[in-house]
């Protein structure tokens, strides 16, 4: 069985390496995208199973993204979690509210992003 395919789409290379390097150890298979435009066009060429995208991006915010995506049939169940800093009160609600099938403050742990992205690929 192919590894499932993840897109970390983050504009601070440090929090997309650290993510990388996690989810790489964990057997998924990753791209990268450092604003809101890349990491759209990389979800139409990669096609991953899933996408985990901060919300403050250059090009296109996480919220714009996200918009474009649920109004693509192609990708309106595609699990997208919101992976952000801004972790202040009704953030998470917020981001649930606009269509993010899940919602990770930085800086997450390890136990954290490996439960959540486990439970998000798990077969429906």
């Amino acid at each position: 069985m192919p590894a499932c395919r993840i897109l970390v789409a983050d504009d601070k290379a440090s929090s997309r390496e650290l993510v990388r390097t996690i989810l790489e150890n964990l057997g998924y298979e990753v791209r990268e995208a450092d604003d809101g435009i890349k990491a759209l066009q990389a979800i139409r060429e990669s096609l991953p199973d899933l996408v985990l995208l901060d919300l403050q991006m250059p090009g296109l915010t996480g919220h714009e993204v996200l918009a474009r995506l649920r109004a693509d049939e192609r990708f309106a169940k595609l699990p997208v979690v919101a992976l952000t800093a801004s972790a202040m009160s009704g953030d998470r609600e917020k981001a649930l509210a606009a269509g993010f099938t899940s919602y990770l403050a930085k800086p997450v742990t390890l136990s954290t992003l490996r439960a959540e992205v486990s439970r998000l690929l798990q077969p429906q």
